[in-house]
């Protein structure tokens, strides 16, 4: 995951995560779908970025929304997680897409993933990993740094590195990747992958306090 450093406005934040992952503004425009012209203003500190901005900025660039709506000069309680946070984006974002009447929570991503640490310790589970992950990585684009957190993971998962408790963690959100019954379609464009950014994010989380 990104380290990101306190202290550094949105503009700061974006342009450093884009040098380190040698991505152009024009290129996060077409993985945000958000003008490109906006991006250099928001990124030059000229205006402000939209909750709907942020959103997409932490799907894409794998950046806790938690970091970026502090960034940005946004009101964020230090006493409450990204769970929250999380959970609000996700119904949020949905709703904006049309799918009013979905029940979207942050409690179905991590109950999925529970399912996902079973099913990852069978040999189905596994040859699923191993064989499908960058065929799904490839028609999802395969930039960005979500791509390549996802990668990481992928990587360590094949090479078998880390005990029996991590390779269920990583498998768990690489299974979420893969499997086409997620919490949000893959199809919605710059929102389907949100909950696949989220899984990653609790996998990474649960990864360290494992580590």
């Amino acid at each position: 995951m990104l380290e990101v450093h306190s202290g550094h406005s949105i503009g700061q934040l974006l342009r450093t995560t884009l040098d380190e992952h040698s991505l152009s503004m024009r290129k996060l425009s077409e993985l945000t779908d958000i003008d490109t012209a906006t991006i250099s203003r928001i990124i030059n500190d000229k205006r402000k970025a939209t909750l709907d901005h942020l959103e997409k900025f932490s799907t894409v660039l794998a950046i806790p929304l938690t970091t970026l709506l502090q960034a940005s000069g946004y009101s964020v309680d230090p006493e409450n997680d990204s769970t929250i946070v999380y959970d609000q984006t996700i119904q949020q974002l949905v709703n904006t897409s049309g799918l009013l009447s979905a029940d979207i929570s942050l409690s179905q991503v991590e109950s999925q993933l529970v399912e996902y640490e079973d099913y990852v310790h069978t040999t189905e589970g596994k040859q699923r990993v191993v064989y499908e992950f960058t065929k799904k990585l490839e028609s999802a684009g395969g930039v960005g740094p979500l791509a390549d957190q996802m990668k990481k993971l992928f990587n360590r998962f094949k090479t078998q590195n880390g005990n029996a408790r991590e390779l269920a963690i990583i498998g768990s959100a690489l299974l979420y990747f893969i499997v086409p019954i997620d919490v949000i379609p893959d199809y919605l464009f710059a929102v389907g992958y949100l909950d696949d950014a989220v899984a990653v994010q609790i996998a990474s989380s649960e990864l360290m306090k494992n580590s």
